[in-house]
């Protein structure tokens, strides 16, 4: 009867989300719960971002939100008492009385404070997303995540399956699927590819965008050669400290030794399960050219888009993996039906493999996922 709220309406990921990958914040669902316990006396606000926008950093968004329910009239105390509050704390004062007034600022003229925080910006065009646009991009990461070679083998791929849907002249859809879940399957992160973005100048530049002064960096890592494991048998993660920079500097110019029989790191499961995911979509997608048409292409479709789904890391990353394997398997059994039934009695496929035209898709191995 007397309860009001002032509510962050960012979105914050949380350790289900990264279980649950395809899981979407039921944001309506809250709002509704929550005024139907306020009775409606509820403000709702992306604080996080504005905070964020106005100081640099989005730890002021606890200080914005308090000086918003205070301009509200909501808290029972008094503003001399807040700020001696945030001055007995003794941490980051200026910032957070700072933050606490701009809080006020927004609930007394949303708007003005909005265009304070993000002031007008020229208009960008953006240019609509091409499958040329698509595979050149990738080319040009694949490129740098490899080589020239590696990346070539992608393009290869994406060429066949675009020429085959031209002949339909249904689109570019399987050849765009076929582009991203392919690229995502190749370009793997592992610890070559983790220690070039971490040496990239591109992430310098953005750590002295965001922050200023000198800055410590304590790297928290899990090496596959060295990580220590719980109780379950996943690796525990490690803080290191800025000593490690140099060290990732060398490690990144050591992806040429990716897959060969040098790579230190290419030996574990998850590595070899990873290239062997690579080989097995170009397997599959040779196979489902050699058997597409106009009726069977969105099945197609589906069956390339699968792969998508596989993210994370380490156990997380395994898990998706054994979800691709039955989730794959079933597409490909109801897609095997609806082609044996389109060719009148041909052989049905054995326990061991799924056939399209004269090819096979083993899915034997897939059980090692598990």
């Amino acid at each position: 009867g007397r309860t009001y709220a002032v509510i962050n309406t960012h979105q914050q990921p949380t350790g289900h989300m990264a279980r649950q990958p395809d899981w979407h914040y039921p944001a309506d669902e809250v709002q509704a719960l929550i005024d139907s316990s306020v009775e409606g006396r509820a403000d709702y606000i992306d604080a996080t971002r504005l905070a964020t926008a106005l100081m640099g950093d989005s730890i002021a968004t606890n200080l914005f939100m308090l000086g918003f329910a205070y301009q509200k009239g909501s808290l029972p105390i008094s503003e001399t008492a807040l700020m001696k509050a945030v001055e007995l704390n003794g941490v980051a004062v200026a910032s957070n009385q700072k933050a606490f007034f701009w809080g006020r600022r927004a609930a007394a003229d949303w708007q003005a404070v909005e265009r304070i925080a993000n002031p007008p910006q020229p208009i960008l065009l953006k240019v609509p997303e091409t499958l040329c646009s698509i595979v050149q991009q990738r080319v040009h990461y694949l490129t740098e995540y490899q080589d020239s070679d590696y990346a070539r083998q992608f393009e290869s791929i994406v060429d066949q399956v675009r020429n085959a849907e031209a002949a339909l002249g249904q689109g570019d859809r399987l050849a765009r699927t076929v582009a991203k879940s392919l690229f995502k399957l190749m370009a793997y992160k592992d610890e070559y590819e983790v220690a070039r973005l971490y040496t990239t100048t591109s992430f310098a530049e953005k750590l002295k965008q965001q922050f200023e002064g000198k800055l410590k960096l304590r790297f928290n890592l899990a090496p596959p050669l060295f990580a220590k494991k719980d109780a379950n048998g996943y690796p525990l993660k490690k803080e290191y400290g800025s000593w490690v920079w140099p060290l990732l500097r060398l490690l990144a110019r050591g992806k040429s030794l990716r897959g060969t029989k040098l790579d230190p790191f290419g030996w574990t499961e998850e590595r070899r399960l990873e290239r062997q995911l690579i080989a097995d979509y170009r397997a599959l997608i040779t196979s489902l050219l050699e058997m597409l048409d106009a009726q069977r292409l969105p099945q197609a479709i589906a069956v390339a888009s699968l792969a998508e789904k596989i993210r994370g890391f380490g156990h997380v990353k395994m898990l998706a993996m054994k979800q691709y394997q039955a989730d794959l398997e079933s597409a490909l059994q109801r897609l095997q039906s609806d082609h044996s039934k389109s060719n009148h009695g041909r052989t049905n496929p054995g326990d061991d493999e799924l056939l399209f035209g004269g090819s096979s898709v083993s899915t034997e191995r897939y059980g090692q996922y598990a």
